[in-house]
């Protein structure tokens, strides 16, 4: 039997489209909160507003609502990191390797979403708030992607004294290939996800973000479905690790 009520953030990349989908499964209201916090580029808003489109038509059953909020605040409180300051680069693969933090580490971002989030589920009488942390986000030195972090929020939870809401981050210990994998079981249409920080289309395969996605599809077997400015020789690693392109 499904639950009734959940929040989850919605930002148009391949791990929350996953999570949309998974909730989907699970819940009779998915509430989805859009961010809009003047990150470098709007495809990751685009996306999202495709992937919702898609839930709706693929769960007709399930009532969904989106709020997109204008919380360009960060940027002007933080603009330390590559994706909420235009003057620094988006960090290529190899400059994200041994590093305690990468540059495109927002401050403190995850905990003023999750606040909103939770303040947000509580007036929606929502049971739980779902955020797309994964494994290799925690990995790449996210802190705020972490088991830890997921816990220490859930004892500020417990201090609420008539709400019981419990954040949760279903991908934490899944791998890009099993999120990719998990993803084309549920039906996520992949082509319709952003992942790169440059904000460039065709994709730069050497972001940070980009490779890792990547290298989830190769794992997988799978053909990631978007176009990248390297795509000849892509195409070469595909075919030398047998990927199949995924069917829509």
């Amino acid at each position: 039997m499904k639950k009734n009520k959940i929040v989850i953030t919605l930002s148009g990349g391949m791990d929350s489209s996953v999570l949309l989908y998974k909730a989907a499964e699970q819940y009779n209201e998915v509430h989805t909160v859009t961010f809009n916090y003047g990150q470098r580029h709007d495809k990751e808003l685009e996306a999202a507003e495709k992937q919702l489109v898609n839930a709706m038509h693929d769960f007709p059953n399930v009532t969904f609502t989106n709020k997109l909020l204008d919380v360009t605040y960060i940027k002007d409180i933080a603009d330390t990191s590559s994706l909420t300051n235009n003057k620094i680069d988006t960090p290529d693969v190899k400059d994200v390797m041994g590093e305690a933090q990468p540059k495109s580490y927002v401050p403190f971002r995850n905990l003023m979403f999750l606040s909103i989030l939770l303040s947000y589920a509580e007036k929606m009488e929502a049971d739980e708030v779902w955020y797309g942390a994964a494994e290799a986000d925690s990995l790449a030195g996210y802190w705020d992607g972490s088991i830890q972090f997921v816990d220490k929020i859930n004892q500020i939870c417990l201090l609420n004294r008539e709400k019981d809401i419990r954040v949760r981050a279903p991908l934490l210990e899944m791998s890009k290939k099993e999120i990719i994998l998990n993803g084309v079981e549920l039906g996520v249409n992949f082509a319709d996800t952003y992942t790169c920080y440059s904000g460039e289309y065709p994709c730069d395969a050497n972001s940070a973000s980009s490779a890792l996605r990547l290298k989830g599809f190769v794992d997988a077997g799978l053909q990631d479905p978007l176009r990248y400015k390297q795509q000849d020789k892509l195409d070469l690693v595909y075919t030398d690790n047998n990927c199949k392109a995924i069917i829509y």
